[in-house]
Order: structure tokens, then C-alpha cells, then sequence
């Protein structure tokens, strides 16, 4: 359940901070004020996408959090234990927006991505956004919301894997099929694969290739270069002993400065370290050897590498990996007449898992249809348009091929009056009859998942009077059962919140901003009579305000 909200420089909020309790909330205002803000500030802290239009005109940048309670979020609490984000019984979520269109989230103050926010928002928030129901004209999203209200999707993923199964099955029978005759194939892959056999690949093997290789190019250099040296530190071993001769000149005089036994202490490592030197140059100077013919195979061992990479254009380094493909290739092809024989019978057993799978699914779906189906017309009837009937037609698809979303599509059908044939939703003429129409089917496949918060922007657009009534006790109803938040412009339906905030427009220092208040029973009952009377508010409409609120009490 949402128990906080912070909003500063959003859109035209400069800083506003509103606490939620359980229950129907409702936020309503002057057209132009800004009634939609908390909407769309719930939906950027959900992962929504928001450009840099949306910080506040002379702001660096937007920010915005909201405190979720998570005792009636399960789904929540288990998602943040295993992202290892939770922290007690509490969420909260965090987002700012800079005025460069920069983004950065925050769960439990700890930095997310915006795809973790969206997951988690999703456990927490539902938002019915005011034009949802171009949404429904949708046959996807027919099919979709039919699948929610159905929960399916234990049915549904069983018919994506089984076509998955089918399609890796195909595609393998299809390369299969297009490699031509594969005794050639097999014959090339031989010959390919005697070349790459013919050299050590492994990266220790190249590197020891490529050190032996200059080794021997520049053994000349190298063999003047050990001469050299040796020759400057002397056979004979004179630096040697003048460094002894050194060392006795210090242990004379060490009583008198302790620190020279320290430098003593350097001047021995230094020998030790001379001496090893010499031992290590000496041996490099007598493995090196002026070598023609061992130069001449390592130029040629070096040669072959570089070619066969530049023949399969590929670094030298990854001329293992096209080994591994080509020897797996091969080893593939040795059955292959066995095996694309047992591919035709595999893809037939894949074909038949899902079919299996998707009459399943298509069982459940003409169980659900036949429910929402019914729950729908008796809400549309509620809505004012008696004798209105609304069915879901399941069209068989026609495709050989397994199709993950299943063997149908859904299209919503719907009469307005009696007497009338039921025709498409998409078809529908009436913006007003739609809208209730989409409406009831909502309410219908409402509180079917376990998130904790709905959040409701204007979808009683189009109605009013007595409608405008029975929608109201519909979301209060559904407030009942968890936490709801609705933007309305109907006085009936405002009424019916158990909390009431109002959102206005006004101009500090030469600029717009939107204020948000929570209202008390008397300013409550000035608002309802402002929407129910308009810019003059009379007695008879406070009368009229009075009354609603007791309604719904």
C-alpha cells in the first residue's frame, strides 16, 4: 500500500508531499490544474519513460519518491529478497530527472536500474490511465486481458516453451536440410580440419610460437648484447671484489655510524643479485644459437598460422573457436541422414506437445470468456445501457505452424441495445458507449492480481448522472478490498472516497505552480459542490454536496 508521496520541481509542483491511507482516495480540481500529476509521478516512479520537458522551468532537476507498506505485497517482498534489496516492512522507491534528460532510480537507497524499478513496480502499482480503452480496441490486448482475467499464464508459458521446442526443432532440420549431401560436406570438413590439426592453437602454444619465432630472428643481437654485458661485469669477477673491499671499508666504521650496517645490509643484497645476474646471463647466452634451418621452420610454422587465419578471417587467437565449430559440425554430420530422419519425427511429437498444450489453454480460455462475458454485460446494464449484451468470440488461427500465443485470437463483441447483433468493440460509434463500455469491462477483470494499489486517472470520462454513481460505488467497493486512487472530474464518484485531496493551480513569483491539499469535511464539501455548480457555488449545490456525501457514508 502507497503511504507516501514526495514530489519536487515535477511539471509544475514545485513541492508537495501527500500521505495515503487504505481505502477509495480521490483527487479532483480545476480543469488546467494539474489533476493528472500524481498520476504521472506514480508512473515515472514505476519505470514509465518522462523527458526532460517534465522538470520544473528553472530547476537543475525532478525528484520524486514514493514509501510502499509491503504487509499486503508478497510479490513485492519476495522480488526485493531475492535482488537482495530489501530492508524491513517498508519500500521505498526514488527517481530524479535532470533538466539534461538524465535518469537515475533508487531502491531502499540503493542505486537500480530502471528495468528493476519497473519489476518492482509492478508488484507494488497498477495504473488505469484515462484512454486505457483505445488499449482494448486492440485484439492483442483482448486476448491479453482475457489471459489475466483468466490467470493462464502457467497455460500460456507451457505453449510458448512447446512452440519454442518446435521451432529450435525446425530450424535445425532446415540447416540441416540446406548443408546439400553430406558425405561432401563431411569431405570438406576433413580437409579443413587436417589443416587446423596440422598447428598447436592453444594461446600458451601461439605465444610460445611467437617468442620462439623472434627469439630466433634476433638471436644475433641477443647473443652481442649477453657478450657485452658479461664482458662489462668482467670475468674475472672484479666488481665482485670491489664490492667485498667496500663492504669492509663500512664494517670498520660501523661501530661509530649505525646506519652504515643498513647501507652494509644493501651492498650485500646487490652482490647476491650480481651473482644471480651473471648466472642468468650467462645461461640465456648459452642457450642461444644462430639457428638457419630451426629459423626457417618457425617462419614457416608462423606463416600457416597467419594464413589460415586470414583464410577464415579471423584473429589468430580465435582460430580455435572455428576449429571447435568446424569438429563439431562434423561430428554433427556423421548421423546426419539419422538424424533428420529422427528430426521428422521429433517435430511431430513437438507439434502434438503443443497442441496438446494449446487446447489446454483454449479450454481455460473459453471458460473465462464465458465469464467475463457475463460479469461484463450485467456491469454494462449498470452503466445505463440496458439490453446491452458483451460477448468474446475465440477465431481459431489458421497456421500449421505453433504459435506461442496459443491455437486463437479473442475479439471483444458487444450490442448496445437489444435486439442488435453484437459487433466488434473496434466498431463501436459511440465515444460514450465505449468508454462505459471499457469501463465495465475493467471493473469486471479488476482485483485479480495481488497487486496492492490501483491507480485510476479520469477512466469515468464520458459518463455522468446515475452512472456517474454506480462507477463511483464500483471503485469505493474496490477500495474496500485494497488501496484505490482515482482522478475524477464527477462529483458523484468523488464523493464516494474515503479520502479527498484537491489539486489547484496558482502563481508564486510570476510563475504557475500546482498545490495539493487534503480536505476536510467542510472544504470537502465546498469542492463537490464547486464540481457539481461551477465557478459560482450556491446554496443549492452545497445542499446537493451534502447529500452525496452522506450517500456514500
Amino acid at each position: 500500500m502507497l503511504t507516501h508521496l514526495a514530489i519536487r520541481n515535477f511539471a509544475v509542483a514545485n513541492a508537495s508531499e501527500l500521505e495515503f491511507g487504505p481505502g477509495l482516495t480521490v483527487i479532483s480540481g480545476e480543469t488546467g490544474a494539474g489533476k493528472s500529476l500524481l498520476v504521472d509521478a506514480l508512473g515515472f516512479l514505476s519505470g514509465q519513460r518522462a523527458d526532460s520537458g517534465m522538470v520544473r522551468h528553472g530547476a537543475e532537476r525532478a525528484e520524486l519518491s514514493a514509501v510502499f507498506d509491503l504487509d499486503d505485497a508478497p510479490g513485492a517482498r519476495a522480488w526485493l529478497a531475492a535482488q537482495e534489496l530489501d530492508d524491513g516492512d517498508t519500500c521505498q522507491l526514488r527517481r530524479t530527472l535532470r533538466a539534461d534528460g538524465g535518469s537515475r532510480a533508487w531502491i531502499n537507497g540503493r542505486t537500480a536500474t530502471i528495468g528493476q524499478l519497473a519489476e518492482l513496480a509492478g508488484h507494488l502499482v497498477e495504473i488505469h490511465g484515462q484512454h486505457e480503452h483505445q488499449a482494448l480496441l486492440s485484439r492483442g490486448a483482448q486476448l491479453a486481458l482475457l489471459d489475466a482475467y483468466g490467470r493462464h499464464a502457467p497455460a500460456l508459458a507451457d505453449v510458448a516453451a512447446a512452440a519454442q521446442a518446435w521451432q529450435a526443432l525446425l530450424d535445425e532440420r532446415e540447416h540441416l536440410a540446406g548443408l546439400g549431401d553430406p558425405g561432401e560436406r563431411r569431405e570438406w570438413l576433413a580437409h579443413q580440419l587436417k589443416e587446423f590439426d596440422r598447428e598447436r592453437l592453444e594461446p600458451e602454444a601461439l605465444a610460445e610460437l611467437d617468442a620462439a619465432h623472434r627469439r630466433q630472428a634476433n638471436a644475433a643481437g641477443l647473443i652481442a648484447t649477453c657478450d657485452g654485458v658479461l664482458a662489462e661485469l668482467g670475468d674475472d669477477d672484479a666488481l665482485g671484489r670491489r664490492l667485498q673491499r667496500i663492504r669492509g671499508d663500512l664494517a670498520r666504521m660501523r661501530d661509530d655510524e649505525p646506519r652504515l650496517a643498513e647501507a652494509d645490509g644493501m651492498l650485500e643484497a646487490a652482490a647476491i643479485q650480481l651473482d644471480e645476474a651473471q648466472l642468468l646471463l650467462q645461461r640465456i647466452r648459452d642457450d642461444l644459437d644462430i639457428d638457419p634451418e630451426r629459423y626457417a621452420e618457425l617462419e614457416r610454422s608462423l606463416a600457416r598460422v597467419h594464413d589460415l587465419a586470414r583464410k577464415h578471417r579471423v584473429a589468430p587467437d580465435a582460430l580455435i573457436g572455428v576449429r571447435d565449430r568446424l569438429r563439431s559440425e562434423f561430428e554433427t554430420l556423421a548421423d546426419a541422414d539419422e538424424r533428420l530422419q529422427r528430426l521428422d519425427g521429433d517435430i511431430a511429437a513437438a507439434t502434438q506437445h503443443w497442441r496438446t498444450a494449446a487446447d489446454a489453454l483454449g479450454h481455460a480460455r473459453r471458460t473465462a470468456a464465458a465469464r467475463l462475458s457475463s460479469d461484463t454485460t450485467a456491469l454494462i446494464a449498470e452503466l445505463g445501457m440496458g439490453g446491452g449484451r458483451f460477448e468474446i468470440a475465440l477465431e481459431a488461427q489458421p497456421t500449421p505452424r505453433p504459435d506461442p500465443q496459443g491455437a486463437e485470437r479473442a475479439e471483444f463483441l458487444v450490442a448496445a441495445n437489444t435486439g442488435q447483433p453484437p459487433r466488434p468493440l473496434r466498431k463501436v460509434a459511440s465515444g460514450g458507449e465505449l468508454s462505459r463500455i471499457s469501463l465495465a469491462i475493467e471493473v469486471a477483470a479488476l482485483g485479480l492480481d495481488a497487486v496492492p494499489t490501483m491507480v485510476f486517472d479520469e477512466v469515468d470520462t464520458g459518463i455522468g448522472g446515475a452512472v456517474a454513481a454506480i462507477v463511483g460505488s464500483k471503485l469505493r467497493a474496490l477500495g474496500a478490498q485494497r488501496q484505490a486512487l482515482c482522478v475524477t472530474h464527477l462529483p458523484q464518484v468523488a464523493a464516494q472516497g474515503h479520502a479527498h485531496y484537491r489539486v489547484s493551480k496558482r502563481t508564486v513569483d510570476g510563475a504557475t505552480e500546482s498545490a495539493v491539499e487534503r480536505l476536510d469535511a467542510r472544504a470537502r464539501e465546498e469542492e463537490l459542490a464547486r464540481m457539481l455548480g461551477g465557478v459560482d457555488v450556491t446554496r443549492e449545490a452545497r445542499a446537493a454536496a451534502r447529500k452525496l456525501l452522506q450517500t456514500a457514508d
